[in-house]
């Protein structure tokens, strides 16, 4: 499941990030490229702007709640999100991450990290870094609800 978030939906767009699922989204895309990029690329339109949806040979969903919980628990209820693991994605580019060994982040994590961390995920695109640090227990309690 590939989606495309429109320019209400920036928030819900980094959290299916996070939950491991390709989105994309810019608030600088006009409802125009938003509609021919996913079209072009088969993605589901994700908005609340039913004249948007409206436009021929999108496949789509109007979000109906401005709750993030409430968004992901939409998407699930409606079929749209399998079992993914997390984290695989980079939440700026969107991109797989990939992973790296922890001598290779040596000096470019803080010191703490390096030491209490052992896996590592860096983005081929930006790359950012990303660790399981004391966040991510926290990310996980709030999606993992609505998610299911």
């Amino acid at each position: 499941m590939r989606f495309l978030a429109d320019q209400m939906l920036g928030r819900l767009a980094k959290w299916l990030r996070i939950l491991g699922y390709d989105t994309l989204y810019s608030n600088a895309w006009s409802d125009a490229e938003i509609a021919r990029l996913a079209r072009a690329e088969g993605r589901v339109l994700l908005t609340r702007d039913t004249r948007l949806l409206a436009r021929k040979g999108l496949k789509g969903l109007y979000v109906s709640s401005e709750d993030l919980v409430e968004q992901i628990g939409q998407l699930a209820r409606e079929g749209y999100l399998d079992s993914r693991p997390p984290f695989t994605r980079c939440l700026r580019c969107n991109v797989s991450l990939e992973q790296v060994d922890k001598p290779q982040v040596l000096g470019q994590v803080p010191p703490y990290v390096y030491e209490t961390q052992d896996e590592f995920r860096r983005c081929p695109q930006c790359g950012r870094l990303f660790w399981r640090g004391t966040h991510w227990q926290r990310m996980v309690e709030r999606v993992s609800g609505a998610a299911r």
